[in-house]
């Protein structure tokens, strides 16, 4: 019997963007051939902190996801965002007429789940199994994050107004997450994020769940910053990330 899906997939919420100012200050390698995109903590700092940055359908390149990892950045971490979209942003298919969203984002998924296991192997191989890796993901992303904090070597994760998700995706869970979740979200409404923490007391979990009310989906990396509520979600939402994260680092 499959499982109870909880959060759907991605719908036109997921596709609305303003696009944030600013200069990004990373860099763009590549890591088991794939473009990655580096944000690296302030000279002198030890890159003992790790974040891996799952991004949304428009990509980590995407100047919004940059400054995102940059802020986690000037806090201490190493933040390494993986191009899985291979340069193609949903931001180049914005108002196409005829284009077929859903069918891009599950060719998307599919080469996606092929490209994060030998980038996870080659960013331990090459900053060291030692270190304290966390995991942070935003919509058709987060079942990555449900994926890893699974794994023994993970530290914590979060993940931002998620689609994709069932009731298997919240079972076994090992490693502390924390869920920013949107008041206004088709894609995972509050009675799916209620069921989850149901399931979340029974595994026993550590959770920690944020809900920002009047924002929409999408709010944590494409909110418009000209509206206060949504800067202050938005902003809120990274700064929550980092303390849990900074928790779980103690």
């Amino acid at each position: 019997m499959a499982a109870a899906v909880l959060a759907g997939p991605p719908g036109e919420c997921c596709t609305k963007t303003v696009q944030h100012v600013g200069d990004p200050r990373g860099t763009i390698e590549r890591i088991a051939g794939v473009e990655t995109y580096i944000a690296s903590p302030p000279s002198g700092t030890t890159e003992d902190k790790i974040i891996l940055f799952f991004a949304d359908i428009f990509g980590p390149l995407y100047v919004n996801s940059q400054l995102l990892m940059d802020y986690w950045a000037d806090n201490g971490y190493l933040v390494l965002g993986i191009d899985y979209l291979e340069r193609e942003s949903y931001a180049d298919h914005v108002n196409k007429e005829g284009f077929d969203m859903l069918g891009w984002i599950q060719l998307k998924r599919v080469r996606a789940a092929e490209l994060l296991p030998p980038w996870v192997e080659g960013i331990r191989a090459r900053y060291g199994v030692n270190k304290k890796y966390f995991c942070v993901g935003y919509c058709f992303a987060a079942p990555f994050v449900m994926e890893h904090i699974k794994k023994d070597w993970i530290v914590a994760g979060a993940f931002a107004h998620p689609a994709y998700l069932d009731e298997d995706h919240f079972r076994g869970v090992r490693k502390p997450l924390l869920m920013a979740c949107a008041e206004i979200d088709i894609t995972f409404p509050r009675s799916a994020r209620r069921r989850v923490e149901d399931i979340l007391v029974e595994e026993k979990a550590q959770y920690y769940i944020q809900v920002f009310s009047a924002v929409e989906h999408g709010f944590a990396v494409r909110g418009d910053p000209s509206i206060p509520i949504q800067r202050w979600a938005k902003e809120e939402c990274a700064r929550g990330i980092l303390n849990w994260f900074n928790h779980w680092c103690a």
